[in-house]
């Protein structure tokens, strides 16, 4: 249980590591929802092509939609890209590795199902069996031309009375079989080998920009799961106030139900320094505005120049016109 533990723990601190093995399940789960499928050619002329390469083409969209819909980072790519430039610049060579990766994955599962389908072969013999040439058959030699597009839309249905034991039908079977199997193939060599070639040039190249997009992408990454934490210690911190103040009159109440329930003045000075005076909501919306539409500059330093070393830092409280209550300040140093 331990074991398990530990790994789950890894995968959710490591996002990439999350994506690959997102990546692996969708692949998986196309193999498995292409063997579970039921195909059934409709063995008609106008009808072949279409659902042949239906059955292709279709479920890989929706797999690479999956794909999207699954990665975190997509999300945070649209953002980033979206984002108002506020006091912080886009750097677009990040916007394009992060939009690279995300598609890389995305497209793992898509290029599966449409090899197996090519492996298997029965799709492009149900597309084409009626775009094959009757004359390199002899069954089909003596027949009318409507004759022979009626008997190649049959082609892939094997227990048609006509067909059954027809020579010609299992000639062209194995004759699209074999095409279908041959592109299976390439497409697969082909992909292989790109893999092989960028995996193993790549270090022959000036590694600069792709180090620097890797990790500017990954701080984006992390700073929005850091805000996000954050965001949720202070609503947990803002709800505890709320309700302490809501239930005041019903402490006995409270202790009998197990809630812990401090003394007046008790914890309220660490609480404070945790919510670091966002105590409205309007305070906490405007946090949020003013996040997205003004994220603090990429540069730590402005802290350290405010305040000296050995100092500490006075809570990021301001007031409004009448001085009254605390506002937020107009920025938030990283």
């Amino acid at each position: 249980m331990d074991r398990f533990r530990t790994i789950f723990q890894y995968f959710q601190s490591n996002s990439e590591s999350v994506m690959n093995g997102i990546c692996g399940l969708l692949a998986l789960a196309s193999v498995k929802m292409y063997t579970c499928f039921d195909f059934s050619c409709p063995c008609l002329p106008w009808y072949n092509m279409a659902y042949g390469l239906g059955i292709m083409f279709v479920p890989p969209v929706a797999l690479f939609l999956c794909g999207l819909i699954l990665n975190r980072q997509s999300l945070v790519m649209l953002e980033e890209w979206r984002r108002p430039q506020g006091r912080r610049k886009k750097d677009l060579a990040v916007i394009r590795y992060m939009c690279s990766s995300i598609m890389q994955r995305a497209m793992v599962a898509p290029v599966v199902w449409i090899i197996v389908t090519l492996l298997d072969g029965k799709c492009l013999t149900c597309a084409f069996s009626s775009s094959v040439d009757p004359e390199k058959f002899v069954g089909f030699a003596s027949t009318s031309v409507v004759q022979v597009q009626q008997l190649l839309a049959k082609v892939p249905c094997k227990d048609d009375e006509f067909m059954r034991n027809n020579t010609s039908r299992k000639a062209v079977t194995r004759y699209l079989r074999c095409w279908s199997q041959a592109l299976g193939w390439s497409i697969l060599l082909i992909l292989i080998i790109a893999a092989f070639l960028v995996r193993w040039l790549r270090p022959c190249f000036n590694q600069t920009a792709l180090l620097q997009a890797r990790h500017w992408s990954n701080y984006i990454d992390i700073e929005q799961k850091i805000f996000e934490e954050t965001c949720c210690e202070h609503s947990r911190l803002f709800a505890h106030k709320c309700i302490l103040h809501f239930f005041k009159s019903m402490r006995e109440e409270i202790k009998l139900h197990s809630f812990s329930s401090p003394e007046v003045g008790e914890g309220d000075e660490g609480e404070e320094d945790l919510l670091r005076g966002i105590t409205d909501q309007d305070q906490v919306n405007k946090l949020l505005k003013m996040w997205y539409y003004e994220k603090p500059p990429l540069d730590v330093c402005q802290a350290t120049q405010r305040c000296p070393l050995g100092q500490e830092k006075s809570p990021l409280l301001w007031t409004d016109s009448s001085g009254t209550r605390p506002k937020f300040p107009q920025h938030i140093s990283v």
